[in-house]
């Protein structure tokens, strides 16, 4: 029957592919319109993932995929933001 724990798969805003939760991270827009990442994936809010990979950042950036899936414009901090976060758990 298998273990039974199911995945939780989410879809990669820039390039389109499904990925485990874990693996992706979630940016998020406040009903004020506040866009900020959200690390934990628990922050109330209209949601969108991108998955940890330099190259999914630029093609969100090009695309502004970000921008359509918020309903807002996201400022250039939130994408150095997201790359940190890479960098830094590709060192860990």
């Amino acid at each position: 029957m298998g273990n039974g724990k199911k995945i939780p798969l989410r879809r990669c805003s820039a390039t389109g592919e499904m990925f485990p939760k874990k693996e992706m991270i979630r940016v998020v827009r406040t009903k004020e319109g506040e866009v900020s990442v959200d690390p934990t994936g628990k922050k109330s809010g209209r949601g969108t993932y991108i998955s940890k990979s330099e190259k999914a950042v630029e093609q969100a950036k090009k695309r502004k995929s970000l921008d359509s899936q918020l309903g807002v414009k996201v400022p250039e901090e939130i994408y150095d933001e997201v790359l940190r976060l890479i960098l830094r758990e590709k060192l860990l």
